[in-house]
């Protein structure tokens, strides 16, 4: 298998984009599939490498990345050794990153561009990252499917609590502990300001009732941080989806970090699986 981390992208906002590739040696024509991380997430949290060489082996050229702001540097793809960029971090960076690297894939840039089929590119995005994906798809013709992974399905939501925000607006920061690292993560108000001026955008209910794409959805029962109403909620408004539900799961179907095991969780394999076979049908 051919492996090739930490590529640098240069993105459109003064912070680099850290890529993994995964293909198969004398692969042809392989089906691409990029993958967004979630909120204070990062390409190389837990199992997500065994995850990239699963799809790679059946057939794929699987790309992660860290996003632009995700906390993350060149040196330190890792954790969050960067809070201030975490800080500047949004909803219109993380999708012209995601930009970004669809525009890599599909250039004569990229390093395997022989080896892959820029007519089929699938996005998975987990959490945070299906919110992104979904918009992308919805926007962006160059996607064949999207498949999230407990996805949210509602960004304004994540910003209800009046009082919160009065305080975010009156200070200019708020942060929040990582409960790994016991970081605490700052985000500037400008966070808020961006969705409030681009939230026709933003509503991922709309880019849900647009896509064209076919879009699986999977979503694990146990699931303390993404209700899995909010699963049922993006099924609801494209009834053409396909929603797999995972007994027991929770938000990251049975990971962590570390990931120590040289095989996945038995409900990430499931998510796996399901994806694989959509991704190829």
């Amino acid at each position: 298998m051919n492996i090739k981390r930490n590529h640098i992208l240069q993105g459109k906002h003064h912070k680099p984009i850290l890529t993994d590739v995964y293909i198969k040696n004398k692969q042809a024509k392989a089906p691409i599939v990029i993958f967004s991380h979630g909120y204070k997430g990062f390409k190389d949290w837990g199992y997500w490498d065994l995850v990239a060489k699963t799809f790679a082996e059946n057939g794929f050229c699987f790309i992660k990345f860290n996003f632009s702001h995700n906390g993350g540097t060149i040196e330190q793809p890792i954790d969050f050794p960067d809070p201030e960029a975490f800080a500047k971090n949004n909803f219109s960076i993380e999708l012209d990153d995601l930009d970004t690297v669809i525009n890599w894939v599909t250039s004569k840039d990229f390093d395997a561009a022989d080896r892959i089929d820029t007519t089929n590119i699938v996005l998975i995005g987990h959490s945070r990252g299906g919110g992104i994906s979904i918009i992308k798809s919805a926007e962006d013709s160059r996607v064949s499917k999207i498949i999230t992974w407990a996805s949210v399905c509602d960004f304004k939501a994540r910003f209800a609590d009046e009082k919160a925000r009065a305080y975010w607006q009156e200070n200019g920061i708020i942060y929040i502990e990582n409960s790994r690292t016991k970081q605490q993560l700052p985000h500037y108000y400008q966070f808020y300001e961006d969705f409030i001026a681009n939230e026709a955008r933003l509503t991922i209910k709309t880019a849900s009732e647009r896509l064209e794409a076919p879009q699986l959805i999977v979503h694990g029962t146990h699931d303390p941080t993404v209700n899995i109403k909010e699963a049922q909620a993006l099924h609801q408004w494209n009834p053409k989806s396909k929603l797999v539900i995972i007994k027991d799961a929770n938000h990251v179907f049975g990971g962590k970090h570390p990931w120590e095991e040289n095989k996945l969780p038995r409900h990430m394999q499931q998510v796996v699986e399901a994806s694989i076979k959509f991704a190829l049908s």
